[in-house]
């Protein structure tokens, strides 16, 4: 079997057995299928760890980011253990392959006032009642407010919200589902949505949708309008041309913490596996904390 043909293989485990995400396939595939174009197709069999440094060596050479080498490293060895697992392989080539350490980068935030001076604008344009503005008010107002993924914010239906509770149910990353309260701006931003503008974008497609948000043809919205709502609006509050949705994500994650969130409890409303992943906010909280001192201190 060349490689190839067990990348296909390995990725249908990964999507059939598995139930990895579509886009986290899609990452393994195509880690795998540039391993597999960079050592030459051979037979399974062929590979030694030798082939595989060689990879990462010209990855390196190419520039590519530590945490791109990273993810390849253990896109191959996930990918060998699966293999010698299955019996493909007798042995793990990549057994002894090192990932090299990751670089920790800090995300980007925006500050409170910043991100409440967008959503009370976004608010009073919706006020005016354009079905646009109540749907892309609410939309800001649940990803700041609940710290949503893009993938959750555009997978939800009507009947995941609870109006009464001021919860929405999602489902995140490996198919694990969770409860995420919002606040009182958001429920106010949905009231609106849901009687104004909800009806109105339904209106213009025939077959009728579950889905909670809905672009201006009535269906279900994609990945791809939010981020360009979220760029428009909240990439001049932290000095980039262009960002995407996790940034009101993170925002969301830091002010909770400056505002003296327990991490356990960050870390469950953000859906987060291991609390290392949330831990990075305490460091963007600590970084505006030795700005602060530094400023207004008198031993600084």
């Amino acid at each position: 079997m060349h490689i190839s043909e067990a990348v296909d293989q390995y990725t249908r485990h990964l999507a059939d057995v598995r139930r990895l995400s579509p886009a986290t396939v899609r990452a393994y595939r195509a880690d795998l299928a540039d391993m597999a174009a960079t050592v030459g197709d051979p037979l399974l069999s062929a590979i030694e760890l030798e082939s595989l440094r060689e990879w990462l060596w010209r990855a390196t050479k190419r520039g590519d980011a530590r945490s791109t080498l990273a993810r390849r490293t253990a896109a191959a060895r996930g990918f060998f253990s699966w293999a010698t697992e299955y019996g493909h392989l007798k042995t793990d080539p990549s057994l002894r392959l090192i990932a090299p350490k990751r670089g920790r980068t800090l995300p980007r935030v925006a500050t409170a006032d910043g991100v409440g001076t967008v959503l009370d604008d976004m608010r009073a344009r919706a006020e005016e009642g354009d079905p646009r503005d109540l749907r892309d008010a609410a939309m800001l107002e649940l990803l700041y407010g609940a710290g949503l993924r893009v993938s959750e914010l555009c997978g939800a239906d009507v009947t995941d919200l609870d109006r009464a509770a001021a919860t929405v149910r999602v489902l995140g990353k490996g198919s694990k589902e969770r409860v995420v309260p919002y606040g009182r701006p958001a429920a106010r931003a949905l009231d609106a949505y849901l009687v104004r503008g909800r009806p109105a974008l339904t209106a213009r497609k025939d077959v009728p949708t579950t889905a909670l948000f809905l672009g201006l043809r009535g269906a279900r919205i994609g990945p791809r309008a939010v981020y360009e709502l979220v760029s428009r609006e909240i990439a001049p509050l932290v000095g980039a041309d262009t960002v995407g949705p996790h940034a009101l994500r993170h925002s969301a994650a830091t002010h909770l913490l400056d505002g003296g969130a327990d991490l356990r409890a960050v870390q469950e409303m953000l859906g987060h596996a291991s609390l290392g992943t949330t831990q990075i906010y305490t460091h963007v909280s600590g970084e505006r904390l030795a700005a602060a001192y530094r400023l207004a201190h008198p031993r600084a």
